[in-house]
């Protein structure tokens, strides 16, 4: 749905990750140890070279710019700032135009230091790291680095010891859900709770992702509820994953097969999503309120069993009635919990 009349064109018209993007350190919810430790750097002007890293979604680049914000004024953002997606200039040839020429100049009237984001700095090469390595010695005085990235073993360990480092993990619920309530309450969306439940889950702890749900399913379908959200998202329906459950237990393995097999062909789901929400009602959720369940032993044993050959099926487009290694899987049945 779109926000209220009062919001102007441009406003209305942007992503809600960059409307509702926090624009000062304060307005951050989470990894409230790590944004302290940042303010009284900026606060003592002893900020150090950073090296944010942890899932997508956390806070990392809001971080950043944010802190760049509160140390530089709007109209000297442009030239003390430089910010560069390493995903797209991932070359030597940047560290060697862009980032130098940056670095190695001075502003005239401005005191401190420029400051320098590298995001997704993982998809750099391993030149590019080891010129930018220099770089960052030569031109401490002058510059401050921050480097951005999902994974930290993707940066050398000569960039990693020049950087303090600070690991953003994913989000709780607890976390996310005053955030998502903020943005419901602006935006004026029919929301019930069973579709706030959904979207936090089906998130993972990836505030942006939870975000671009919530605009889609609103813009899609109005209201937003459970089924809507995993509709809009793909995902397979609670309901659809309780008859999976159903039809491995209670049928024969020709009957389970095809009536799987359709479902999914039917709804364009994947087969990955389907044996992640399996694994999650079997494990984490009470089945036995959903079904009536024999020996946990069967149930696993079968479903790995028809999960096995769905796979070979598809990735090998192969006869679903070729015989598997069933001693293979005896025995991982074996060493499943009772």
């Amino acid at each position: 749905m779109a926000s209220t009349s009062k919001t102007p064109l441009q406003s209305r018209n942007l992503p809600w990750v960059e409307k509702y993007r926090p624009q000062k350190l304060d307005d951050l919810i989470s990894h409230r140890d790590i944004l302290s430790t940042i303010q009284r750097f900026v606060r003592e002007d002893r900020l150090p070279h950073l090296l944010l890293y942890g899932p997508p979604g956390t806070g990392k680049t809001s971080t950043i710019l944010a802190c760049a914000r509160q140390l530089y004024k709007d109209k000297e953002f442009n030239s003390m700032v430089l910010e560069l997606n390493a995903s797209d200039d991932r070359g030597i040839d940047v560290v060697r135009g862009p980032i130098l020429s940056f670095a190695s100049t001075r502003t005239i009237f401005k005191k401190g230091f420029k400051l320098v984001i590298l995001d997704e700095a993982d998809a750099m090469t391993q030149d590019a790291q080891n010129a930018l390595r220099r770089v960052i010695e030569k031109f401490t005085e002058n510059t401050r680095f921050c480097l951005i990235c999902n994974y930290l073993s993707k940066i050398i360990p000569a960039l990693q010891s020049r950087c303090t480092r600070f690991r953003f993990g994913p989000l709780s619920a607890d976390q996310m859900i005053p955030r998502l309530r903020h943005v419901i309450q602006e935006e004026s969306i029919d929301i019930t709770e069973d579709g706030m439940k959904a979207i936090v889950t089906l998130s993972s702890g990836d505030m942006r992702r939870s975000l671009n749900v919530l605009q889609s399913t609103s813009m899609a379908y109005g209201k937003v509820t459970e089924d809507s959200v995993y509709t809009c998202t793909g995902q397979p329906l609670r309901s659809d994953i309780a008859n999976i459950l159903d039809w491995c237990l209670n049928k024969d393995f020709t009957s389970a097969y095809k009536q799987i097999l359709q479902l999914k062909t039917l709804k364009g789901l994947a087969l990955h999503d389907i044996l992640t929400e399996l694994h999650l009602l079997v494990h984490r959720g009470n089945p036995a309120k959903v079904l009536p369940l024999p020996s946990w032993r069967e149930v696993f044993f079968f479903i790995l069993l028809t999960a096995s050959r769905l796979s070979f099926e598809i990735l090998k487009q192969a006869s679903p009635l070729k015989r598997f290694p069933l001693p293979l899987l005896k025995w991982i049945f074996l060493l499943l919990p009772a």
